[in-house]
């Protein structure tokens, strides 16, 4: 019990924050102030718009940038990251809103940290680094077009339609728009979307976000926009109280928080891994990270904030703007909470219409247009799986998007994987040293036939190598060479068996060459070359076998009596040693001394000389 409980100590040890990571806060302070000051300006409309995009209001937004964004600041796994609320985050929680109301999003939270803390625990963050890139460019591209068209409503000035379907919702604050246009709204959203694409192309390091929503505040002001505003905000943060939590409706909300719980940890690796790309030295720790998210959808709904990622364009922003350590993503949510308390009444002017514009451009930005090109160019795998998983984040939802990209990815890398195994056959060289005659050498091509096993030999290929290896006729031995095989399971193994007993019922004798060391134990165990290898038809090299083949014919009297036996040898490493049989040339094999690029069989009793 008590090595149970130092394990658990250990493990947990592992994951807080070290003494290196708060002894960095002071290296470079002013640095890091003003980066956090850069990020808290870009942050504050995004937390605004995705916190009432979430369905939970403006004060949510804010609420889970401060609460979240310092507490995955220090017990995360970058130094670099900056935490908040998201639009991939806000895709996956409208649909939780509509359904279980408010209080459903802030039980899915608590949930979704709970489960982020166990997988942090369970050193799962490593697994993260598994996601093919085709999946994330589809899955980032269809969360660009969900946050797009969630702003719809707003940027039209019209009431938000009921569903839980984004396509369909804007599809109908489209034609409620065209019965009742609000040009006021429209033409706020477009200006402050244009201000903020075109100012990022002049002036990448100024934050057009916050000047182009202080303008349109303004001017709605100014001259008395019909347009619609956040209205009264909290000036603080509410007392933390779990009164939200209703135990009866756990159970139907497992599956909910499993989606936000593998959202955060998707997005929030991800996240982690472009500042680390972006920076020069730094390397995140993806247990940590889980551990920091953990705790930040933990505590973040007790101040009635929505579930929290880590946020690629804020991220992007802090390192940009110098950040060297943990304290610049803490005075980002630290200033943040000072805007809360001070600026509540100047918070609450500001036209919905403008924070649907900056989501708008937000969602353009999100798109690396080349980067897109360039995947659909790549192959026809790469391109299906990126659209597959684009449609299905903007038809179902972000979880089951990422699934089906990684099922149809894992499906087309097996099928690439299954079409590298090869059988080749590999006919006797014609000038085989020795005192054969023609007849003699006709005979040996006649009757031995070798073929050689080339790549993974598992479940997806293995039907494949049935059917060809099933077809060998007309012949009286088959040499099987297998050092070749780079990968066997028991699928493979069993087909193989399957492929022997079918060639010997045929009177086909199946003598197998160069078994890899690894190889052996599912071979073994399956019982495929047990009887071969008690009848002493396993070898360790191809020569040793073609040797064993034609002491057989000679037995058989195919071959002359005992010239066989005479001439060649049975070790293959003597001077006399026939030259081993060569197969056909293959693009991606090295010359070699057997014939024009095919490499020289070895000549050692090696293991795996075959």
């Amino acid at each position: 019990m008590n090595d149970v409980l130092l394990a658990g100590w250990a493990r947990l040890r592992s994951v807080l924050p070290a003494r290196a990571d708060l002894a960095a806060f002071g290296r470079h302070p002013r640095r890091d102030l003003l980066a956090g000051l850069t990020v808290a300006i870009v942050a504050l409309p995004l937390a605004l718009g995705f916190g009432i995009s979430s369905g939970l209001g403006a004060e949510a937004g804010l609420a889970t940038a401060v609460v979240a964004g310092a507490l995955a600041a220090v017990f995360g796994g970058s130094a670099l990251q900056v935490s908040g609320p998201t639009g991939a985050m806000t895709v996956v929680l409208v649909p939780i809103t509509h359904t279980y109301g408010p209080t459903g999003v802030l039980t899915v939270g608590v949930m979704a940290g709970l489960i982020l803390l166990g997988l942090s625990l369970a050193r799962a963050g490593r697994f993260m680094t598994l996601v093919p890139a085709p999946v994330v460019e589809g899955f980032t591209l269809g969360i660009a077009c969900v946050i797009g068209l969630q702003q719809v409503p707003a940027a039209l000035g019209v009431p938000t339609p009921e569903g839980d379907k984004v396509p369909a919702v804007a599809w109908q604050a489209v034609l409620d728009f065209v019965a009742r246009p609000n040009w006021a709204a429209l033409a706020v959203a477009g200006a402050v979307a244009a201000v903020m694409l075109v100012g990022a192309r002049w002036r990448p390091t100024v934050p057009f976000s916050l000047l182009a929503v202080a303008a349109a505040t303004i001017v709605a002001e100014l001259v008395s926009l019909p347009v619609d505003r956040i209205g009264n905000l909290p000036a603080g943060l509410p007392a933390p109280s779990l009164a939200f939590l209703d135990v009866s409706a756990l159970g139907s909300l497992i599956a909910p928080a499993i989606a936000v719980a593998a959202l955060a940890a998707l997005e929030s690796l991800l996240s982690a891994a472009v500042a680390d790309g972006m920076s020069v030295n730094h390397k995140h720790d993806p247990d940590k990270e889980l551990f920091g998210q953990g705790l930040a959808n933990l505590f973040a709904p007790l101040f009635g904030g929505v579930p929290a990622t880590g946020a690629i364009a804020r991220t992007a922003v802090n390192v940009r703007a110098g950040a060297t350590s943990r304290l610049a993503s803490l005075a980002h949510a630290a200033i943040l909470g000072v805007i809360v308390f001070t600026a509540a009444d100047l918070v609450g002017r500001i036209p919905l219409a403008a924070l649907a514009g900056v989501l708008l451009a937000t969602a353009v930005r999100m798109v690396e247009v080349g980067s897109v090109r360039a995947m659909l160019r790549s192959t026809r795998s790469d391109a299906l799986v990126l659209a597959l998983t684009a449609i299905a984040t903007l038809a179902l939802d972000l979880v089951a998007a990422v699934i089906i990209g990684l099922i149809v990815a894992g499906a087309l890398a097996l099928r690439a994987i299954a079409r590298n195994v090869r059988l080749d056959h590999v006919p006797l060289h014609p000038d085989l040293p020795g005192d054969h005659d023609e007849e003699e050498r006709a005979l040996l091509a006649e009757h031995i036939v070798a073929y050689r096993l080339d790549g993974p030999l598992f479940f997806a290929a293995a039907h494949r190598f049935l059917l060809e290896l099933s077809e060998v006729s007309d012949v009286s031995v088959v040499i099987l060479r297998m050092s070749r095989v780079t990968t066997i399971d028991a699928s493979g193994a069993l087909v193989l068996g399957d492929a022997i007993t079918r060639l010997e019922r045929r009177g086909v004798t199946v003598l197998v060459s160069g078994i890899r060391d690894g190889h052996h134990k599912p071979l073994r165990a399956l019982g495929v070359i047990a009887r071969l290898d008690e009848a002493g038809r396993v070898f360790a090299s191809t020569p040793e076998a073609i040797a064993a083949a034609r002491r057989l014919l000679s037995e058989a009297g195919i071959l002359p009596a005992g010239r066989s036996a005479t001439t060649e040898p049975v070790s293959a490493g003597r001077p006399s040693e026939p030259a081993a049989p060569v197969g056909a040339a293959r693009s991606n094999e090295p010359a070699g001394a057997g014939s024009p690029g095919e490499p020289a069989e070895p000549t050692g009793p090696a293991p795996n000389a075959g």
